[in-house]
């Protein structure tokens, strides 16, 4: 008898354990609905202060553009501060074109969709995740 409650209590306190980790976690939505063409791919970088404009996120995604549109999910992301950048990467080369004179080729977006005059700056960019999964528009 006392096994079989040894296990039950055991059981019950991994589960519960595992539901707090969970809490800690949650999604981002974030939806593109003004990308010019269907050519290429969105891809999406979500950025922590350390990673931004410095390569990779924290986590990456891509996504087939259907009818000028994309939505694309983040899974268990904990709660912090981040700030999203979008690359509409026509040519698939996985990388930004630039013009001659340093002008983006192709189109780009940032949470908060702030007018930039300049490269992209965390601080117009960043938002907060707390403790309801959030949803974002970015315009390209």
């Amino acid at each position: 008898m006392k096994t079989l409650t040894l296990i039950i209590a055991l059981a019950l306190s991994v589960n519960f354990s595992y539901a707090q980790d969970n809490e800690n976690e949650k999604s981002i939505t974030v939806t593109i609905e003004n990308i010019a063409n269907n050519k290429g791919k969105i891809i999406l970088g979500l950025h922590t202060e350390d990673t931004f404009m410095k390569g990779q996120g924290i986590a990456n995604a891509e996504s087939e553009i259907i009818d000028g549109k994309i939505t694309v999910t983040f899974k268990n992301v904990e709660m912090g501060t981040y700030a999203i950048m979008a690359l509409h990467d026509e040519n698939e080369n996985k990388r930004m074109d630039f013009q001659e004179n340093g002008m983006p080729k192709e189109s780009y977006g940032m949470s908060n969709n702030p007018m930039n005059y300049g490269p992209p700056q965390y601080a117009t960019s960043k938002f907060e995740l707390k403790h309801e999964n959030l949803e974002l528009k970015i315009i390209l």
